[in-house]
């Protein structure tokens, strides 16, 4: 189908009907309802840098699982180690020598890092982190930056994206729950901070010292849209949590390979702890916990801190994160990668300076935030919150219709190492005819 014809979706709006009956809200995760048309999507496969929906419509896909397909849907290296491990037999709760090869790899290309344990989902290595982190310092505080996010996990569930009315001064944010049913209990072991303040990092720190086990973050906030640490703060924040013996756990869940293979930030600050989920799998469901021996050592059965699963380094998932290892660290992927951002973020930028639209594109590696109405870059939750989301919306619905798929939530975009500049020049074709199309309504 060509990009230019007008896509339906009537297959889509009936499943959506039928899941409704049977799932709550039509959907397996909240987020899945794209409030752009009302209701879900509906894929039916996914190759390279395409989705195919079940109307049969193609789309350039920029979400890419939410970060997870770097590579690419279903690429053949991951698609061959997968098929080979589940032909041996699905084999769970037991080690397996593949587990030590791939974590011998990931301590290769974290530095700092020194032991590893494999999980299934970003969630459970937050989760279980920070209790290793409590076992680690006998202390129970935590602190989170507003706008980051940790999955949905009770312990730091808390302003991820609050209401601005809700979230109290910017200076001294409220910890506003992310949901329902988290226990209020919870957030008088949370401090919430604004991201960027070394002010107020320090003061809090050095006042909180004798109670805070942990200092958790996302290196680059990519859940905001991509906005990087200052210097100073990063500095300021690596000294504080050395001298007060607090953890310092870099989330690298959405970060980790989207800038080079391994961490975010290379070797500028190392943490004590890393998460790393979604792209590590290759688009399957697997997730590590790394850090310094001392630390992960608290680990059950060497250490009183449980960590179990019995998923936890299943040997097709392991297969799958195995491959993805391997193929991140071809020569010149990140070359690849590099070129295919360049040629799209200049040309969005273009694009909407020409149409005199006020938006920002924020780029940083292999995934980006769009955001209207801003005409600087965002250095926290607060500036990204004042985007125009209904001129968002707009311009993800013209998208949508032709061809180019884009994650609802503006700060959510990405791109895979399967797209192609070819990839590229047909989306900015799109996105400036839909720019074309929200400046004319």
């Amino acid at each position: 189908m060509s990009i230019s014809e007008v896509n339906t979706h009537r297959q889509s709006e009936a499943l959506y009907e039928r899941a409704r009956h049977v799932m709550p809200g039509g959907v397996n995760a909240s987020a899945r309802l794209n409030p752009a048309l009302g209701h879900p999507l509906f894929f039916e496969r996914g190759e390279g840098a395409y989705l195919f929906d079940v109307d049969g419509n193609r789309y350039i896909d920029y979400c890419v699982s939410h970060g997870a397909s770097l590579l690419g849907h279903g690429h053949p290296a991951v698609v061959a180690a997968v098929t080979e491990a589940a032909q041996r037999g699905v084999l769970c709760a037991c080690e397996t020598e593949l587990q030590v090869e791939v974590a011998e790899r990931l301590l290769r290309l974290f530095p700092g890092a020194e032991m590893v344990r494999f999980a299934s989902s970003g969630t459970e290595t937050t989760w279980h982190a920070l209790r290793i982190a409590r076992a680690y310092t006998g202390k129970w505080g935590v602190v989170k930056f507003e706008g980051h996010y940790h999955g949905v996990n009770d312990t730091v569930g808390f302003s991820h994206w609050p209401p601005l009315d809700e979230a109290g001064p910017a200076e001294a944010p409220r910890a506003v729950p992310d949901s329902a049913g988290i226990p209020p209990a919870n957030g008088e072991l949370v401090t919430i901070l604004p991201f960027n303040d070394v002010e107020a990092l320090e003061r809090t720190l050095r006042a909180q010292a004798g109670t805070l086990a942990a200092v958790i973050m996302e290196p680059i906030n990519y859940d905001s849209g991509g906005i990087r640490p200052t210097p100073e703060f990063l500095k300021a924040l690596r000294t504080l949590s050395r001298e007060l013996d607090i953890v310092l756990v870099f989330d690298e869940i959405l970060s980790g390979f989207r800038v080079g293979p391994g961490p975010a930030l290379g070797t500028e600050v190392l943490p004590d702890m890393t998460v790393l989920g979604k792209a590590v799998g290759g688009g399957m469901p697997i997730s590590a916990i790394l850090g310094r021996r001392e630390i992960m050592e608290m680990c059950s059965p060497v250490g009183p801190a449980l960590h179990s699963g019995t998923y936890n380094a299943h040997p097709v998932l392991v297969a799958a994160a195995h491959a993805f290892l391997i193929e991140v660290t071809r020569p010149g992927f990140y070359e690849h990668l590099n070129a295919l951002g360049d040629c799209l973020y200049a040309g969005m930028r273009d694009i909407l300076a020409r149409y005199a639209t006020p938006a920002w594109v924020q780029g940083v590696g292999a995934r980006f935030g769009l955001f209207f109405g801003l005409d600087q870059e965002p250095r926290n939750y607060r500036d990204m919150a004042s985007q125009d989301m209904a001129m968002m919306a707009q311009f993800h619905r013209a998208c949508l219709k032709r061809g180019v798929y884009l994650h609802h939530v503006s700060p959510h975009h990405g791109f895979s190492a399967a797209h192609a500049l070819s990839d590229i020049e047909e989306t900015l074709d799109a996105m400036e005819r839909a720019a074309a199309e929200v400046v004319a309504a």
